[in-house]
């Protein structure tokens, strides 16, 4: 019984840790870009709500979801037309690396100066320790709506790319952007907003990983590895694959921890390290 309640919170967390990575698998998908910058700006997006929940201590932290959302989507919006998209069709694959690196850098420097090296973490009160008693298993109630929110947005993902007028000009630009442009379609333009929602996404995951565990502006680091390792583990490009990866990876950590508690992700790692020798092209091979 312990096992299989140790593989079902393990689950859970693999919710939380897709949604870290599914707004790197966006952005990887459509402009073939690895934005090394996105740990960083999930940790922005989790002070940014520390920031609003101590403004406005009368209102749940889980409602600056909102804003930080907003104000995530405006930022990546702005990071892509005024940066990336100068490197985006380099002919160099190391130019975008170089210099969303670069973007990290700084902007691990800047968390440092604005909000110090403290150790911070998001409070939310009784509902971070409820928890469900099911057939003698205990599920907690947090890490499960986070896991039913990952599935949500994977669906509405699938959904607006698949469905809309705006997911088939997403998908046309990321197959052939020279192509579209003969449609009157901006690449750029569609890439600006690409960007705004892959970071939209990554506030969502990192403002949730800040009500399970604490961070510093040096986090940014182990939420990228972790982010990389569940898309590349998932399948490159792939959202569903994603969702499935961030699982596996749950579980591997939970069932590393249960064998050897001072274990932390090492047995995640290890997961994602074997699977790139048996099945490098991950567990699910598609493309936006």
């Amino acid at each position: 019984m312990i096992w299989v309640e140790t593989l079902i919170n393990g689950a859970l967390l693999g919710g939380l840790y897709a949604l870290l990575g599914i707004g790197l698998a966006l952005v990887f998908g459509v402009m073939r870009v690895v934005n090394i910058a996105h740990g960083e700006f999930m940790v922005l997006s989790a002070f940014c709500a520390v920031l609003l929940s101590n403004l406005f201590p009368q209102v749940s932290p889980l409602l600056m979801l909102i804003p930080v959302i907003a104000l995530s989507f405006a930022v990546g919006w702005l990071y892509q037309a005024v940066i990336v998209n100068r490197v985006v069709t380099s002919p160099d694959p190391l130019s975008p690396l170089l210099l969303t690196f670069g973007v990290s850098v700084v902007l691990r420097n800047v968390m440092v100066e604005i909000f110090g090296a403290d150790v911070r973490s998001l409070q939310v009160g009784e509902l971070s320790r409820a928890s469900l008693e099911i057939a003698g298993l205990n599920i907690g109630i947090m890490p499960l709506l986070t896991l039913v929110l990952a599935a949500l947005l994977f669906m509405a993902l699938q959904l607006v790319l698949r469905r809309t007028e705006f997911g088939r000009i997403v998908r046309a630009t990321a197959d052939r952007r020279d192509i579209v442009r003969l449609s009157g379609v901006k690449p750029d333009r569609v890439y600006n907003y690409v960007m705004g929602l892959s970071l939209a996404l990554g506030a969502i995951g990192g403002v949730l990983l800040a009500v399970r565990s604490s961070f510093t502006p040096f986090s940014g680091a182990e939420r990228l590895l972790i982010a990389f390792e569940v898309v590349v583990l998932g399948g490159l490009g792939s959202f569903w694959g994603a969702l499935l990866g961030g699982i596996a990876l749950g579980m591997a950590q939970l069932i590393g921890l249960k064998i050897d508690p001072n274990a932390g992700l090492l047995y995640a790692h290890l997961l994602f390290f074997i699977m790139l020798l048996i099945r490098p092209s991950g567990l699910v091979s598609s493309r936006v």
